[in-house]
């Protein structure tokens, strides 16, 4: 056995280096998109990041930017944080898999080396099987959460397993201690921890107890209420006490701000001491252990006070605010992003029957804590409620969504309404409800991901249930031709995807051997390892409740249910050898065993994986940020809106320091008080925004929607109607019931008057273009309402007298740019807000300063690697380098429509070097390209790229024609929209090369008749 514990550890540590190896050469240099520039932003300077934060991830991040030599150097400096933290998650599944194996291979102390060559194999093979798995890849070389709240699930449940070893001797009760303490701390990670909950439970219930079915269930209810109790009792309980402790003691005995927490702390603090010397005295060692692990937890949850502090020194990015225990509260709560139905709730269409208020926001306001405001919650109609409510959502295409997904019929409800009015409403089925639930809850959003990781991929193009989109396959023609149609002959863009991968099924396939190999050999464990499958995913789609249409692929939240699955692919390796072992004897068979399933396993998926999770080199992320902020003029103000085109901004100026001139404002937080606060303040060499509005006009729950009416038939002026609607007197407000007033506008179309001296003076326009100042703007919002982000936008307009430079982020939605479009001025990735109003015609968003803008391209741009064949590009990178190509072309044709020939020709030949097909493949944007190179004069060119994109849509066309037909109800919009492009293509050679237009309309003819025919 000694022999066995030396392989172990050495193998633990091998499995650790070739991991971190892997992951340290395949990671990230800087920040990319979605939430890694934000997590970077927040540990660098221990800023306060979204909800509900994440403070020991935040602390260590910290401690590791102190190693990166300089700025630049941060962000790289915390992915490794990450890498290295993936690298100890597989050495712990590595110790993991052999402790389970070895109860199955060594029942006995004594060990031959057969035997610790097929355990120390099967370690090796699950191990490095997770190691290249998808989802686990993706995470370990960013900065997110998920590396190392993965890390901590694999601690938790080793040292479970190392308890059970010492179960019964002096000193085993330290490993339960350890866990409770690491569970508290992971809190400030993420709370996928807590999931390993009810695989402890069993542990502890198999070590100590007979297994009968009675003591099963009792088990299966303590795991889940202990699991519930931790959750919403100590996790959200801990706070919501506190929350009232500090409501009583402030307002009703009249004690400063934070002393009820304070009395509160003291309280637990003397009851827990208390406690645990109690126990200790009266020799009660199960009653001490569960109060010192009650102790360790919250020891561990004290990381929050993390945020606090940090909240109340005021950092720049302070999401929420929660420098309070209500506004902590709201914080942990998640409150921002909404609620959702779990057990019992209302169908999508359910009738609203009543109101009634939530809990109040309260702020702190003369030695009080005074409600603001008290969220309207909503009864519906009984009829329209159903147990486990998944279709829920009353958005549109949500809806659209549930019908398509879960095939709704329903039945016919007729229901009478408040005004004596009757409506015949269509009321879900129970089983269209759970069908919705299997097919995409289950189906689309976890299984998909699963065979993502074990079987293999279709590409990376985030997936909506098209059939050429995101979908699992295995590499098996005969079996992915059946679910997605013929495999040869793809288009050009699917065919050459990276994330193509293909591993025969093989891992899914050990994968399942071993769930049933160790189902056979040990049931107990084989339960346990289930549970931690079950919770960590399943469990996760039932929780989370997701709707359709989700932003971005979510795989990343069900790392831990493929962590349980590796644990069966090592188990697998024993029923190989076991089988194997009567045909090849001896040290052949035990290497035979284990090497071949290492070899087409791990070996595979790293092959097949490497090229799609190697992010070295890759830039883009960052550089696209520095783009943004290099197109606007000092000291603006940029409204953004999403985050791939906020947080890599945050990164840009809170760590690099690039441009901390420039007001990032974000218009999706420019609805909240405290975001609005935040924007009033000095940071860096960015003055305060300039807001007219005072706290009161914008506080929780009011001026949250401003109704707008076409009643006047006059423009109103800006600054009038701004007085209008933050004004507190009911004469100006909408009468909704007998005691409730709001605000509203009496009219959509709105005019600010312009000076065009103070234009001229503040640099807004440049001297030759003073003619084209208009002497008023007017335009109309085509909506029926304002949110509170809206007003604070125009009130910034207003106030602002245009001092200061105001941009829009190009990625901002047009709803959201409030009918200002004629009188935006693109100069690169940023719209400018000018009086001038847009001359061309056309479906662009305002007009181009050709001038601002070419010397923003070619002198400030940065290109990210972009260009560069041998980095990967996701989809959010490629649908990031389609926006720069369709901009470049816009102001390529502006430069050509003035005359600029040359200057046109040096944008256009940028665009084709810098996005070249084979990292940005050609979309439609490359139509501009092709036809702004005709109109310069550089036909050659345009010949060349029409004829490359030619190509292209031959081998789409003749893949879609050539699909069996009972796949082409499922690719029409891809087949319409080739046909579509090809027809474009057509029409823009017209005219400009005779041979080439006279064999695409032959082309396109021969495509539309067969389409016909079909």
């Amino acid at each position: 056995m000694q022999n066995f514990k030396k392989a172990e550890l050495y193998g633990s540590w091998t499995a650790f280096l070739a991991a971190a190896t892997v992951y340290i050469l395949t990671v990230e240099p800087t920040a990319g998109f979605w939430d890694t520039g934000e997590f970077i932003t927040a540990a660098y300077k221990l800023q306060v990041g979204h909800p509900p934060g994440a403070p020991v991830y935040m602390l260590l991040g910290r401690i590791f930017s102190l190693f990166a030599g300089s700025p630049e150097r941060v962000a790289l400096s915390i992915n490794i944080m990450s890498a290295l933290a993936s690298a100890f998650t597989i050495m712990f599944l590595f110790l993991t898999i052999t402790h389970l194996a070895r109860k199955i291979a060594i029942p006995a102390n004594n060990c031959t080396t057969l035997q610790i060559i097929t355990v120390i194999g099967a370690g090796f093979t699950g191990a490095l099987a997770y190691t290249f798995t998808d989802s686990f890849w993706f995470s370990a070389v960013e900065a997110e959460v998920y590396a190392l709240s993965s890390l901590f699930t694999a601690v938790v449940f080793w040292a479970i397993l190392k308890w059970e070893d010492s179960a019964g001797q002096p000193g085993s009760g330290r490993w339960l201690i350890l866990i409770a303490y690491l569970m508290g701390l992971s809190t400030g990670v993420h709370l996928l921890n807590l999931l390993a909950i009810p695989a402890i439970v069993f542990i502890y219930y198999f070590k100590n107890y007979p297994a009968t079915f009675k003591g099963f269930l009792k088990a299966s209810a303590i795991a889940v209420l202990l699991l519930v109790a931790v959750m919403y009792g100590i996790i959200q309980g801990f706070v919501v006490a506190a929350s009232y402790f500090e409501l009583f003691f402030v307002n009703t005995v009249g004690l400063p701000f934070k002393s009820g927490v304070i009395i509160y702390l003291l309280l637990i603090i003397t009851a827990l001491i208390a406690a645990l010397i109690y126990t200790r005295r009266r020799n009660m060692p199960v009653l001490h252990t569960i109060f010192l692990g009650i102790t360790v937890m919250l020891i561990g949850y004290s990381s929050y006070t993390t945020i606090v502090i940090r909240s109340h020194a005021g950092t720049p990015m302070d999401q929420n605010s929660p420098d309070n225990m209500f506004s902590l509260l709201s914080y942990l709560n998640r409150e921002q992003y909404g609620d959702r139905p779990l057990l019992y709730g209302p169908y999508y269409n359910a009738p609203i029957t009543g109101e009634y208020q939530r809990r109040p926001a309260y702020i702190q306001k003369e030695g009080r804590y005074m409600p603001v405001s008290r969220p309207t919650g909503y009864h519906y109609d009984n009829r329209f409620k159903t147990l486990f409510p998944r279709m829920y959502s009353p958005d549109p295409a949500h809806i659209d969504a549930y019908r398509e997904w879960g095939r709704i019929e329903g039945r016919e409800v007729e229901v009478t309404h408040e005004d004596g009015t009757t409506e015949t409403i269509v009321r879900p089925a129970l089983t269209e409800n759970l069908r919705f639930f299997a097919t995409y809850q289950l189906g689309h959003m976890y299984l998909r991901y699963f065979m993502w990781n074990f079987a293999g991929r279709q590409n990376d193009i985030q997936g909506h249930g098209r059939l050429l989109e995101g979908n699992w396959m295995s590499g098996i023609h005969f079996i992915d031709q059946q679910r997605l149609g013929s495999q040869y002959g793809l288009p050009d863009h699917l065919e050459k995807n990276r994330a193509r991968n293909r591993y025969y099924m093989l891992p899914l396939l050990l994968g399942l051997i071993g769930l049933l190999y160790h189902i056979q050999k040990n049931k107990k464990d084989a339960w346990v390892v289930f549970l931690l499958f079950f919770f960590t995913g399943i469990a996760i789609v039932i929780y989370l409740n997701q709707t359709p249409y989700q932003p971005r692929e979510r795989d990343y939240a069900y790392v831990g249910s493929f962590y349980a699955f590796a644990i069966w692919i090592g188990i697998g390796v024993l029923a190989v050898y076991d089988n194997l072992r009567h045909y090849v004897k001896g040290l052949r068979g035990a290497l035979a065993a284990v090497l071949i399933p290492l070899i087409f396993i791990p070996g595979n998926m790293a092959i097949q994986n490497w090229n799609d999770h190697d992010r070295s080199g890759r830039y883009t992320a960052r550089d696209m940020a520095v783009n943004y902020l290099e197109s606007c003029a000092p000291n603006a103000i940029l409204f953004t809106y999403g985050d791939n085109d906020t947080f890599p901004l945050w990164y840009a100026q809170e760590v690099e320091g690039i441009r901390t001139d420039i007001r990032v404002v974000n218009l999706s937080y420019l609805s909240t008080d405290w975001y609005i606060d935040q924007m009033k303040k000095q940071v860096y060499e960015s003055a305060p925004l300039p807001l007219s509005m005072t706290r009161d006009k914008y506080l929780p729950g009011t001026r949250e929607i401003i109704y707008l009416f076409d009643q006047v038939p006059v423009p109103l002026n800006l600054h009038d109607a701004l007085e209008f609607i933050l004004s507190d007197d009911t004469v100006n407000k909408l009468q909704i019931s007998e005691t409730e007033f709001t605000n509203y506008l009496p009219g959509k179309t709105l005019t600010l008057p312009v000076d065009p001296f103070h234009i001229l003076n503040t640099g807004t326009v440049e001297p030759g273009r003073a003619h084209l100042i208009e002497p008023e703007m007017e335009w109309y919002i085509r909506r029926n309402f304002m949110t509170k982000s809206d007003l604070a936008l125009l009130d910034i307009i207003a106030t602002n007298n245009w001092e200061r430079p105001v941009y829009f982020a190009v990625t901002v939605p047009s709803a959201e740019m409030l009918g200002l479009h004629n009188y935006l001025q693109l100069e690169g990735m940023a719209y400018r807000l000018v009086p001038i109003l847009k001359q061309e015609m056309g479906r662009f968003t305002g007009h181009v300063n050709t001038a601002a803008m070419y010397s923003n391209v070619t002198e400030e741009f940065k290109w990210g690697n972009i260009y560069d064949p041998a980095v990967y590009l996701d989809e959010t990178h490629r649908r990031m380098g389609s926006n720069l190509r369709n901009i470049l072309a816009r102001l390529a044709g502006n430069l050509a429509q003035e005359g600029r020939h040359d200057s046109a020709a040096v944008i256009l030949d940028l665009a084709v070097d810098k996005l070249p097909h084979e990292t940005i493949p050609y979309n439609y944007f490359i139509i501009p390209i092709i036809e702004n190179y005709y109109l310069i004069g550089e036909g050659d060119k345009a010949s060349a790229l029409a004829n490359r994109k030619a190509d292209l849509l031959r081998k789409e066309m003749n893949y879609y024609i050539s699909m069996h037909r009972r796949f082409r109800p499922y690719i029409e919009h891809e087949l319409n929209s080739a046909l579509a492009l090809f027809r474009e293509l057509l029409t823009t050679v017209s005219g400009n090369d005779w041979e080439l237009e006279y064999q695409l309309n032959n082309e396109f003819n021969s495509y539309y008749q067969m389409l016909m025919e079909r």
